[in-house]
């Protein structure tokens, strides 16, 4: 079994990543109050999934969570990673952990959208639903840690007004000062990192693209070089893509076949508008206002 199979909270083998989804970790039974930490991995690539983590325990047993070795993610090997997962998994009464899975097509659909809904959008809504999940379950919290997105001071009160009576800590790298918000880190990169692995390309049975993905981050030459390869100048790139990256909109720009959309319907209300707006040219102020067309309104 390979490492991608073996991580719980990603897909199953052959199985494409089409939907976003939510994986929890069985309940902890340690009497509370919790604390939480969130951090997550993938918000810079091109390619892949964003997603978002929590990891929590009871605030008594923070010294035996400084002795895991819980960091940020970014500064551990991927071996490293795998084995504090396992940690993270090992003591099912004190230890609870959860993923939120943002597949790439649901990052384009928000943000090509209009009005868009932009990747901190997407990002709160994540934090939030993984801190409500959590609290439904029956997990009593009165400490959560934040790792920083976008202004740490506006955030920690919008997150206090949604959660009151838990204290809301946003901070900048978090995750490697808080051991709680490094086990969330975790979660989220060995998460993300399987789902890149174990990508199964839907749109091609004989997978027929590249997994020589490199990083996923737009400037690593692996990945673009990736991304010129896999392009089919009519269709455009496998659903791993982010197509609201500029990255892949300035390549589809130069070198994928010019598409003119035709909005019939949009049309005709256009050409229905100009005729009205002929018909109107010669009438007054309080007729166009009032909408009367002839003497019979009258």
């Amino acid at each position: 079994m390979s490492d991608s199979e073996s991580i719980p909270s990603a897909p199953g083998p052959s199985k494409p990543l089409t939907d976003s989804y939510t994986y929890h970790s069985p309940k902890p039974t340690a009497p509370g109050p919790y604390i939480l930490g969130v951090d997550e991995a993938g918000r810079g690539p091109v390619l892949g999934p964003l997603v978002y983590g929590v990891a929590y325990c009871p605030a008594s047993y923070n010294e035996e969570l400084d002795e895991l070795g819980f960091n940020d993610s970014k500064a551990l090997s991927a071996e490293t990673r795998q084995e504090l997962l396992g940690s993270l998994s090992s003591d099912p009464e004190n230890l609870g952990w959860s993923v939120r899975v943002i597949c790439p097509q649901a990052i384009s659909r928000g943000m090509l959208r209009m009005p868009a809904t932009n990747l901190n959008k997407q990002s709160e809504d994540a934090t939030i639903l993984l801190i409500r999940e959590v609290l439904e379950s029956g997990i009593q919290l009165s400490e959560v840690y934040v790792d920083a997105l976008g202004t740490t001071s506006k955030y920690e009160i919008y997150l206090s007004s949604l959660f009151p009576g838990i204290n809301f800590t946003v901070q900048n790298k978090a995750d490697a000062t808080f051991r709680i918000v490094g086990a969330a880190s975790v979660a989220a990169k060995v998460t993300r990192d399987a789902c890149i692995e174990g990508w199964t390309f839907e749109e091609n049975d004989n997978d027929e693209w590249s997994h020589e993905l490199g990083s996923g981050y737009p400037g690593d030459p692996k990945t673009k070089a990736w991304l010129q390869n896999s392009l089919e100048p009519t269709f455009g790139f496998p659903k791993l893509v982010r197509f609201s990256w500029t990255t892949v909109k300035v390549i589809l720009d130069k070198s994928a076949h010019t598409v003119k959309w035709t909005d019939e319907g949009q049309a005709s209300l256009v050409a229905a508008f100009k005729s009205a707006e002929g018909r109107d040219k010669d009438r007054c102020a309080v007729t166009k206002d009032l909408s009367i067309k002839s003497v019979c309104v009258l």
